[in-house]
């Protein structure tokens, strides 16, 4: 990984070498990011939506139901972050997770002029109001663990020309201080999401704006979140990406790609405009599992980024974006290869 700041680099760099002593690996074959991991494991939160709904579907006899749903409940999934204030939230789950010894994975998500304006529209109203929230959620964690995956299509909205020129610069500097406050914390690990294969056809046209958002200060960066892009297809692309950012490491969504992305000629059998198809696709699955345990020294983890089940817009069939989707939850479950 290659991350400026000197003390910073100095200390994890000294912790990574003692842990790597410890297990009598060399530094190539052991990463600084799986030692804490490996005590605790990623945070489940008991009282996702997910598992509310495990309950609900008990209590009201539908057995077959509540074992489908458990598969996504008893999972860590990420916690999405967004226009409310974040610092007690944050703090609480973090509380929540040290108690246990696991750690979170928290997903920030308020860039001004958020997703283009499209189902998930929102974001901070001037990039000080965006500082301001960034600084209530480092607040929030303060020295605890958390996995922080930085603001879900930002980069690659400005490689597609999505968002304004005018906004280019404003928001890189965004994203790039961003960068720097969650680096500044001492158990803090941080992904700039860099979109997925099927979107940018060609991973070096991101590195440019990666750089400039920052990426050299943070973990890494993340692929796949909220898609459907095949582990296997994601994992070499982040190969390509990773090597026009100087061998920067990576962690892959596998939320719901078990059945990978819904094909133009599946689409249109379900009456679904190929610019909708990645919007609350039917017939998918739920991916691999999260872990920190991916044989692939550039792959830091495997994640549940998208919440499975929560729908992604008011669009084939969805309620607005975020909101939980009962129906979807037990069709990824249920199309989910056997060993979920």
């Amino acid at each position: 990984m290659r991350e400026k700041g000197a003390t910073k680099t100095v200390m994890r760099l000294a912790a990574h070498a003692a842990l790597c002593a410890v297990a009598m690996l060399p530094l190539s074959g052991c990463r600084m990011f799986d030692a804490p991991l490996r005590r605790g494991g990623l945070w489940v939160n008991p009282d996702s939506p997910a598992a509310r709904q495990v309950r609900e579907r008990q209590d009201e006899g539908k057995n077959r139901d509540a074992a489908l749903i458990r598969q996504i409940a008893q999972q860590p999934v990420a916690e999405w972050l967004g226009p409310a204030p974040p610092r007690e939230r944050v703090r609480f789950i973090t509380e929540s997770a040290a108690r246990t010894g696991s750690t979170p994975v928290l997903v920030a998500y308020h860039i001004p002029y958020r997703d283009c304006g499209r189902y998930s529209a929102g974001g901070a109203r001037s990039a000080h109001a965006y500082r301001r929230w960034i600084e209530q959620i480092t607040l929030g964690i303060g020295d605890r663990k958390a996995i922080v995956v930085l603001e879900p299509d930002a980069v690659a909205q400005l490689v597609d020309g999505c968002v304004p020129a005018r906004l280019r610069t404003a928001r890189l500097a965004m994203l790039r201080d961003a960068v720097a406050m969650f680096a500044a914390l001492p158990q803090v690990r941080v992904y700039v999401d860099a979109g997925n294969p099927g979107w940018i056809k060609n991973p070096y046209r991101l590195a440019r704006s990666l750089r400039e958002g920052g990426i050299e200060q943070a973990d890494g960066f993340a692929l796949n979140v909220s898609n459907f892009q095949p582990t296997r297809r994601t994992k070499a692309y982040g190969h390509r990406l990773s090597a026009a950012l100087d061998g920067t490491h990576f962690v892959i969504d596998t939320s719901r790609n078990g059945n990978g992305p819904l094909r133009l000629r599946g689409a249109a059998r379900h009456g679904i405009r190929a610019r909708d198809s990645w919007c609350n696709p039917p017939g998918r699955a739920l991916g691999e599992r999260p872990s920190t345990t991916t044989g692939d020294r550039f792959v830091d983890a495997y994640l549940w980024i998208k919440r499975p089940g929560e729908s992604d817009g008011t669009c084939n069939g969805g309620p607005p974006a975020g909101h939980w989707w009962t129906k979807y939850a037990l069709d990824l479950a249920r199309n989910a290869p056997r060993r979920h």
